[in-house]
């Protein structure tokens, strides 16, 4: 065991939750109320991570300011909705937390998505009670890839920063990690695809399943 490892962060969408399929039945309920086709599920996966407002972008290439946050202001809605209908845990991911609560390895989530969202996810999933720290994109005044909410949550586990590690779906995750002094791991599992180029991200490990986490924190 990384004796050194004494915090594990996570990323939620695309690398805790699979949020996919509720945050793209909410964007096509979007679309279904303008009159348009659905978008197919793969295109929306690959831009989950992005954001709500970068999906809104994506349903409706051109729009007004206004109209854009009118769109996604109603997306919101229609997520909250059906925030857990689908969404569960990847797999493996559950075991993978059991384990690192066996090994006294204190956990927590950072996320950019907002709080008004995040903890009743959490929630749903049975996870929120578990969780030793949840920081989302509007608990502090900057948001990934600032590295201040890794450096807020590693206090809150408490541990130092640089023996923590941060796991994510996206290029910005790792920027945040590296910023933070935090090893980073990129979970290619979650909502990435070739354009991502994710061996040019500043991580430390890549993997290509929850199981793959442990394998690398154990060795």
């Amino acid at each position: 065991m990384r004796m050194s490892i004494r915090g594990m962060l996570f990323d939620l969408d695309g690398t805790l939750l699979d949020t996919a399929p509720d945050m793209g039945g909410a964007l096509n309920e979007l679309r279904l109320e303008s009159g348009l086709k659905p978008l197919p599920a793969v295109l929306i996966r690959s831009r989950v991570s992005q954001g709500a407002s970068a999906l809104v972008h994506l349903a409706f290439e051109e729009s007004s300011p206004a109209l854009h946050q009118d769109r996604l202001a109603r997306f919101l809605v229609l997520y909250r909705n059906r925030l857990a209908r689908e969404t569960r845990p990847f797999e493996g991911m559950t075991d993978i937390l059991d384990r690192l609560e066996a090994l006294g390895i204190p956990w927590g989530v950072v996320t950019n998505k907002p709080r008004m969202l995040t903890e009743p996810l959490l929630e749903a999933v049975g996870l929120l009670s578990r969780a030793r720290i949840v920081v989302s994109g509007d608990s502090l005044p900057e948001k990934k890839p600032s590295p201040a909410p890794l450096l807020y949550a590693a206090t809150r586990l408490p541990a130092d920063a640089v023996d923590c590690v941060y796991i994510g779906d996206s290029e910005s995750d790792m920027i945040a990690a590296r910023r933070a002094g935090m090893r980073s791991v990129a979970a290619r599992f979650g909502y990435t695809d070739a354009e991502d180029a994710t061996e040019r991200w500043p991580a430390d490990a890549w993997i290509d399943s929850p199981e793959d986490l442990y394998e690398w924190i154990a060795r």
